[in-house]
């Protein structure tokens, strides 16, 4: 019987799969594209409210202008996407921004490419669950009171679908993703055919309110500010593109072309429900402030709600089934957008431990074929910022972006030295055409994100994003540090061409505490092993014990000499690798051998009443060079009771194969 915590893990993740199973995890566009694209489709979700509460602070007539700056939002993500279906072709392995950058600009860009993206998917983790939860609690007061614990419950329960496998957590968003698509463009497409064909005077909830600007009489200067900030704010629409590049190895084939098509339906979608919701708020009078206080008048106990609640409500009517069906899908969508991040962090962090820039766990895949290890960094992670900013998804959202653009803008100029050095060896005209064109698509690209960083780092510097950058540095010091200790360590364990000096002798120490079975079988063990000097070894802590030993030991007449060293302050260790260094010392060519008699048990508690000492000084031994340190294990009856197959299978992480043999073996 498999034991509580097996049968919990096979409920929540399912049955292991074998290695020869990955091919089977390939995705289809149709799957692809929720499993890579929720986020950027569902951050038409939140970038509308951003771009609304920012240009609030100039008070109601500024908001006139966000259908221009969603319109500069869709022209740097047509050309991010554009830019990024030359990436997909051109580096089909997985490795995304990271091997761009890498490969044509150095290691170094490339650690910080990783570092970037590496905190942008945490970050994406934490908006996304945030978002979710602030858009249901527009509809349902109680969540919103509660979000922090629900953000958790969500993330929580994101990871436990993506230890699951990609396949089958692809299954599970495609249906709430496509759900989200089809919900907010027939919202959009119902708007404006009630006011342009039937005529209706569509006004929001917020329309009537006279909101107050937080700076009366703003300079030139101060509203250009304003309207860099606001643009920046709207181009969290364009994060998540980069994931489908990191995730091309997760299509089926053809893999490059697959993801190109996955990023052009991305870019197109995205595009759509961005400009429709803007240019609906706009033409319904939509009011979303970045602080309440700017709210002179309006109707008594006004709760804000999020942008799409508001055009749910006005489009659908309050109280309507339709407008909680765009609440609870737009708050479902945010809370699988993280899903990007959940495919995007393990697969660049197990790239990068197979670089040596992080630890090798982050590079071994789990029971399902998943990154395991990757998926709970990131879900703990996120769960940390979500607790740090209390769930606000306005202070998160200043942190956010940062490192999406740094990512991009490197890439981006990656890809113009790849190109360039191409150039420098093809000699067909077809092929330098279709390279001379990709070239002036990613310098286009370079230009729009080059200035959106320099705008994202000026606007929002002091609201936040210098965590992001400092996270970002400690990143890249922290991976430099972890590659030069890989580094280091191959360094020393490569083998030399020089043969190495056999030890000249061998002296065996046998530790013994009393007589008894596991003593008398580490003894015989170290007779077995032919030493040059064998030593039965014991520390005087109390003189009547010692002297008792002494006397069984001669009474039995065990054949090896026992070595009494004394211990004035009762200490065990120390008086042992004094001994063992004193052999070192005469002759440094010499090993030392120490057989250690330790007790195998059963049960879980017994393991707190035994082997404590034998432990640490195992582990102070091991310190010790030329000394080599032998357990002699000694089974007590308590282990009649272990399932030795689930021991197995536990100690292994993978499926049981089945019984053991029925035949019996010959002796």
């Amino acid at each position: 019987m498999a034991s509580p915590t097996s049968l919990a893990k096979r409920l929540l993740l399912g049955r292991p799969f074998r290695s020869d199973r990955l091919k089977h995890t390939l995705l289809p566009k149709r799957i692809a594209l929720p499993v890579f694209a929720s986020d950027a489709l569902s951050s038409v979700a939140y970038a509308p409210d951003e771009i609304l509460l920012t240009l609030s602070i100039a008070g109601a007539t500024a908001l006139t202008i966000s259908p221009w700056i969603g319109l500069a939002v869709a022209v740097v993500m047509l050309t991010v996407v554009a830019s990024y279906r030359q990436n997909v072709h051109a580096y089909p392995s997985g490795g995304g921004d990271y091997e761009v950058a890498t490969v044509n600009l150095g290691p170094r860009f490339g650690v910080a490419v990783a570092s970037a993206l590496l905190v942008d998917y945490v970050l994406t983790v934490a908006v996304s669950t945030a978002s979710g939860v602030a858009n249901l609690g527009s509809v349902v007061p109680w969540v919103a009171t509660h979000k922090v614990a629900i953000s958790i419950i969500a993330i929580a329960l994101l990871t436990a679908m993506n230890l699951r496998g990609i396949r089958e957590s692809g299954a599970a968003f495609a249906i709430p993703t496509y759900g989200f698509m089809i919900v907010m463009i027939g919202m959009v497409i119902t708007g404006f055919f009630k006011i342009f064909v039937l005529g209706d005077d569509l006004r929001a909830p917020s329309a009537d309110l006279v909101i107050h600007a937080e700076h009366s009489n703003m300079s030139q200067m101060a509203m250009a500010f304003l309207l860099l900030r606001t643009f920046s704010s709207g181009c969290a629409a364009l994060t998540g593109v980069e994931a489908i590049s990191n995730g091309v190895p997760a299509f089926k084939e053809p893999k490059s072309k697959n993801a190109a098509t996955t990023l052009l339906l991305l870019g197109a979608l995205s595009i759509t429900m961005l400009l429709g919701i803007i240019l609906l708020a706009n033409k319904t009078g939509l009011r979303y402030v970045e602080d309440p206080s700017q709210i002179e008048s309006g109707p008594a106990n006004y709760v804000q709600k999020t942008v799409t609640t508001q055009l749910g409500q006005t489009v659908f009517g309050a109280g309507s089934i339709l407008l909680y069906v765009v609440a609870v899908i737009t708050a479902l969508i945010l809370f699988l957008a993280a899903n990007t991040a959940f495919n995007g962090f393990p697969v660049l962090g197990s790239i990068l431990a197979q670089d040596r820039y992080l630890p090798r766990q982050l590079h071994t895949r789990g029971d399902r074929l998943a990154f395991s290890n990757g998926i709970i960094l990131l879900a703990l992670a996120a769960m940390v910022l979500i607790i740090g900013f209390n769930g606000e998804v306005t202070r998160l959202i200043q942190l956010y972006i940062v490192g999406v653009f740094v990512s991009f803008t490197l890439s981006q100029a990656g890809m113009i030295r790849h190109w360039n050095r191409l150039l420098r060896t093809v000699r067909d005209k077809q092929a330098r055409n279709r390279m001379i064109r990709s070239r002036t698509i990613n310098m286009i690209g370079l230009t729009l994100t080059g200035a959106v960083l320099i705008v994202v780092l000026i606007t929002k510097f002091l609201l936040g994003a210098y965590i992001a950058i400092i996270a970002m540095i400690v990143i890249y010091f922290l991976m430099v540090g972890i590659k030069k200790h890989y580094d280091t360590v191959a360094r020393e364990l490569e083998p030399s061409e020089v043969r190495p000096v056999l030890p000249a002798r061998n002296h065996a120490i046998v530790l013994v505490s009393k007589v008894h079975r596991p003593t008398l079988r580490a003894v015989a063990y170290a007779q077995a092993t032919r030493p040059d000097s064998l030593t039965a070894l014991t520390v005087n802590v109390d003189d009547h014990d010692t002297r008792a030993l002494q006397e069984e030991w001669e009474q039995r007449g065990i054949p090896v000499p026992l070595t009494v060293v004394d211990s004035p302050y009762r200490e065990i260790n120390r008086p042992i690798l004094d001994f063992v260094r004193g052999k070192r010392l005469k002759a440094p060519r010499d090993v030392v051998t120490v057989f250690i008699p330790e007790y195998v048990v059963g049960k879980w508690w017994e393991h707190l009443l035994h082997n404590q000492s034998a432990l640490r000084l195992k582990g102070r031994l091991l310190f010790e060079p030329g000394v080599m340190v032998t357990s002699v294990p000694w089974q007590l009856s308590s282990i009649d009771g272990v399932d030795i197959d689930r021991l197995d299978a536990t100690l292994i992480r993978g499926p049981k194969r089945g019984p053991r043999s029925s035949v019996t073996p010959e002796p």
